[in-house]
């Protein structure tokens, strides 16, 4: 069959589809057959199409033309929308934060090489933040007719699919009839109930336009894989119960598995007289003025909640995988004698000795475990004054932030005047952001760890904080899927100068793609988390500043469609640059200027540990000390 052929049988498939309000129905009403001769492109597109694929973002090059004209064509019958953006790093960020705020799933799309490259490590963010997102990576011809332009150039069979295969789950199209068993496992990765993760499919640029001779849709796979049930019940449920409601000062840690059991969480603390530490992925997750909540826990964590850790002598971990800042490189627990773990993954359960370990879903196993709990309770004599002792240190820490809000502004050097400290300008723009009802992105970096400490969240989806891979550059982009999104929404990023600067090709792509949002840049000439972290360490900050002075308002207005305000020297400048903000259609930004210096009140400060530089020995021998 000629190409022409098959391109016309695809626009009349298109319509078809259309038509009849899916593929399925489609096939169903006769409208187009069960079986068809098409392109491997083709199958990849109808094949994600049924699994509510229909976003694809990226940048197409002559590894990906075939995927391309496919694309085009069913673009134009309304089935997807492709987003061509200017950096394949910024596509990937905003591939997982429309799947993390919304839940719909798009895929990124590069060529071969360099562009594959970029997505692959923007991809982190997915593998180590749990979101599920597809990547389409040009890839070398299966000839090897010679090397391929853009091809790592080595001699090698499947060069780039095991760099992709180290990062994550990958297949490779060598073979054009396999594609339904990389659906499968692509859905199984995606849409993986508890883990998900970034799913490659390499396409080699020879079978991309290869025909599928009555290639049959049935073979196309639909349906994501099913969650667990709760965890058995070997005696173990009755054996916490009696253990936790024994234990005098119950900590339970909250990691991102748990982001839907916020419910069952604060009826288990009440049940235990325990309280809450919180990963910065869970912010909202059970809400900030809940007293039982000590708030974000770890190296970077607040002074109540690195309390509880410090105290605890039971550790409940809730669908956490222990971060080296989130446990303090595994000295966060030292007077904890027993842990319980609640996970789906094994590795994450089994992470610590001591471990009665629920492997199974978290909602439902938590359920169990309560029920159980309500059973026992009576039988149980008087509680420990834990509670009380915790709720004085979240106190003592409220007062701790206070003092920096009611200090906004310091001298700074660097910028030869008084300027706004972080603590004092963060809080004003979350504040002013959840007042606004809008989602709000965190970078890494400085702005992203005094954020965790001061934001207040009443519910989850106020915020999102990448702490998975910290990645510089990610909340800049995520202000994509506001353009992407079904159900538009207002996002806010911040970010700091370094940060921004990574990834600021979303001035442009933005006003491409209509998204609506601020870009609020902390400027302090520097990298504030390391020079800190070097000043703490070794007396002295090296390689982490820098001497030039941007105008980020001119670099804006630079862009049609963008809307730039400077944020001013106080916190009443600060809310009207905002407020100006919010009066623009499209996209935005807010140029604050703050403080870095040895005054302690410019920052939220650090009260965990760290396996990093010259403390390592010490972390180290503690972590040896506890054997936890």
């Amino acid at each position: 069959m000629e190409y022409n052929t098959i391109v016309k049988e695809r626009i009349k498939r298109a319509d078809a589809i259309v038509a009849a309000g899916g593929l399925e129905r489609a096939i169903a009403a006769g409208a187009m057959a069960g079986q068809a001769d098409l392109t491997l492109s083709e199958a990849i597109v109808l094949g994600l199409l049924l699994q509510n694929v229909t976003r694809y973002i990226g940048i197409f090059g002559h590894g990906s033309t075939e995927v391309a004209e496919v694309l085009r064509v069913y673009q134009a019958a309304g089935l997807v929308q492709t987003y061509n953006v200017r950096n394949e790093v910024e596509a990937s960020h905003a591939a997982v934060a429309l799947r993390w705020v919304t839940g719909e799933k798009a895929a990124v799309v590069t060529s071969i090489g360099p562009g594959a490259l970029q997505a692959l490590a923007g991809s982190l963010v997915s593998a180590s933040d749990g979101i599920g997102v597809w990547y389409l990576f040009g890839d070398e011809t299966t000839e090897d007719e010679g090397p391929n332009m853009q091809q790592i150039p080595k001699s090698r069979q499947h060069s780039f699919f095991s760099l992709c295969q180290t990062m994550g789950q990958a297949y490779s199209l060598e073979t054009p009839h396999s594609i339904t068993t990389a659906l499968r496992r692509g859905l199984n990765t995606v849409d993986h109930p508890y883990r998900a993760g970034p799913f490659y499919l390499l396409m080699p640029m020879n079978t991309q336009c290869a025909i599928l001779k009555s290639f049959n849709f049935e073979e196309l796979p639909a349906q994501a894989p099913p969650k667990s049930g709760a965890a058995i019940d070997d005696g173990r449920y009755q054996a916490a119960a009696k253990a936790l409601l024994a234990a005098d000062r119950v900590a339970v840690k909250i990691g991102g598995g748990a982001r839907n059991a916020g419910p069952e969480i604060e009826q288990f603390l009440e049940l235990v007289d325990g309280v809450a530490v919180t990963s910065p992925l869970v912010s909202g997750v059970i809400a900030y003025d809940n007293p039982r909540n000590m708030t974000v826990g770890g190296s970077k964590g607040s002074l109540s909640g690195n309390y509880a850790m410090d105290q605890a002598d039971l550790l409940v971990a809730v669908g956490t995988r222990f971060v080296c800042q989130s446990d303090s490189s595994r000295t966060g627990y030292p007077n904890a004698g027993q842990v319980i773990n609640i996970n789906a993954d094994i590795e994450s359960a089994m992470h610590y000795n001591k471990t009665t370990a629920f492997i199974g879903d978290i909602l439902l196993t938590l359920k169990r475990l309560n029920a159980e709990l309500r059973k026992k309770r009576d039988q149980t004599g008087p509680k420990s004054g834990w509670f009380d002792q915790c709720q004085r240190k979240k106190t003592e820490w409220e007062a701790f932030k206070k003092i920096r809000y009611d200090k906004p502004c310091l001298y700074d050097e660097v910028w030869g005047r008084e300027v706004l400290t972080q603590p004092a300008a963060i809080k004003t723009v979350v504040d002013w952001a959840k007042k606004n009802n809008a989602v709000t992105f965190f970078d890494a970096g400085d702005v992203q760890a005094n954020g965790f400490q001061i934001v207040e969240d009443d519910r989850p989806g106020r915020t999102f904080t990448e702490t998975g891979a910290s990645y510089m550059g990610f909340s800049a982009s995520a202000l994509m899927a506001a353009g992407m999104s079904e159900n538009k929404f207002y996002a806010v990023a911040m970010c700091g100068d370094g940060s921004f600067i990574m990834n600021p090709q979303v001035l442009i792509d933005g006003v491409q793609h209509g998204a609506a949002g601020c870009i609020v840049v902390f400027d302090n000439r520097r990298m504030a988390a390391i020079s800190g972290l070097q000043n703490a360490q070794y007396g002295t900050d090296y390689g982490t500043s820098d001497s030039v002075e941007v105008d980020y308002v001119a670099l804006a207005q630079a862009v049609k469609g963008i809307s730039a305000f400077h944020g001013g020297y106080t916190t009443a400048e600060l809310l009207d640059a905002l407020e100006n903000s919010r009066s623009q259609s499209g996209l935005s930004l807010v140029h604050v200027p703050v403080y870095y210096g040895p005054d302690e009140s410019g920052g939220m400060g650090a009260f965990g540990r760290w396996n990093v530089g010259n403390w390592c020995e010490e972390v180290q021998a503690l972590r040896h000390k506890i054997g936890l």
